[in-house]
């Protein structure tokens, strides 16, 4: 059975690597807003759920992980396909809109990046990364390590910019948000693509979500070192709703097989891992003097939206609004493949990424001001 399940998952990566050559309440304004005082920027690492367009233009295999090509960016400003997994804006664009430090948080790689908004923050994120190097190694794409080397270059312009006290201060008040982690568990606990014996930062006797955690501790250790203290980490999604493991799992000799429901072992292996990690922020907080790191549950907000769609105006949740909705994502939903025709009535816009109705609703739970772990 567990072959069978690896056989399949397989299937479906090889399939799109073939084809791949080539967190608050929200109110959307067209003005750029002021600058918060208490939170002047944010700065964002981390995977798809967050990758506004740095791995835009990729090729070859890497080609996957871009998300720059029709229909993508279907519903954003100008219909505009920039690189982010969905049909429209991602929740850190509604954060920063909420904020009021601008509209959209923007990609650290986007060439028409200039200083000063980089001053205001940007997202580092890069799509099919996660928090064990190994993890990167299959797409050749920023790992988070290599994403917080991109924060070193990004504050050497910012001190030319604005100098070297305002800077300091600018990193102290800065919002710094983590999402990854989802592509670590698909790639070595379901698909099983990565022998995380041979990674190279791995240590065998850890668990392996007790060694994702405490790396992904070490990042935020590592920002704090360098004067940040304000902290945002986004716990594991639903894994067992996400649309292409709810096909996979259908297509296996099962109780629930040719059926379209969530997979209970999937889901509880990601609450296993969140209750690690929160474990883990709560003694870090405490390690760490004058921070304040919020544990945002996206768990919780994704489960709620699938499990009482009316609440939210969602129709579809565990199917795609692009293609069949079953497996399409990167280089197999592209201009030509037919998409629903109100990706508002979705929860997710492709095989695994939320739309942009389901973003403001994440965004729309979280709240830094009063979150703490």
């Amino acid at each position: 059975m567990e072959q069978c399940k690896k056989t399949i998952f397989s299937m479906f990566f090889s399939l799109a690597f073939l084809l791949s050559s080539p967190l608050i309440s929200i109110t959307t304004t067209t003005a750029s807003p002021s600058p918060s005082p208490s939170i002047p920027a944010v700065f964002a690492f981390g995977d798809s759920t967050i990758d506004p367009g740095n791995n835009k233009g990729l090729t070859g295999v890497s080609a996957i992980f871009s998300g720059d090509h029709p229909p993508y960016g279907k519903d954003f400003p100008n219909h505009i396909p920039t690189g982010r997994f969905s049909n429209g804006k991602l929740a850190t664009d509604y954060l920063v809109s909420n904020l009021g430090i601008k509209e959209l948080l923007p990609a650290y790689r986007d060439p028409a990046l200039t200083d000063a908004d980089l001053a205001t923050g940007v997202s580092f994120a890069s799509s099919g990364s996660g928090i064990d190097n190994a993890t990167n190694a299959i797409a050749g794409i920023a790992s988070t390590a290599r994403q917080l080397k991109y924060f070193d270059e990004a504050m050497q312009r910012i001190e030319g910019h604005v100098g070297k006290n305002r800077s300091q201060e600018l990193v102290r008040d800065s919002l710094f948000v983590f999402s990854t982690g989802f592509n670590d568990v698909l790639y070595n606990q379901v698909l099983g693509t990565i022998d995380i014996h041979q990674s190279t930062s791995y240590n065998a006797t850890l668990p392996y979500q007790d060694f994702l955690v405490q790396t992904l501790g070490s990042y935020v250790q590592s920002l704090y070192t360098k004067g940040a203290r304000k902290f945002g980490v986004v716990g594991l999604p639903p894994l067992g709703c996400i649309p292409l493991l709810v096909t996979v799992d259908s297509m296996l000799p099962s109780s629930h097989m040719l059926q379209r429901v969530c997979v209970d072992r999937l889901n509880q292996y990601a609450q296993d891992f969140n209750t690690k990690l929160q474990a883990h922020l709560t003694s870090l907080q405490q390690s760490l003097p004058e921070s304040k790191i919020a544990y945002f549950g996206i768990y919780d907000s994704i489960m709620d939206m699938v499990t009482y769609p009316s609440k939210y105006g969602f129709l579809q949740t565990l199917q795609g609004c692009c293609g069949t909705g079953l497996f399409e994502v990167g280089p197999l939903c592209i201009q030509g493949m037919p998409t629903c025709l109100d990706a508002s009535k979705y929860v997710f816009w492709d095989l695994a990424h939320p739309t942009q109705a389901a973003y403001l609703v994440i965004a729309n739970q979280f709240n830094f001001t009063s979150a703490s772990v």
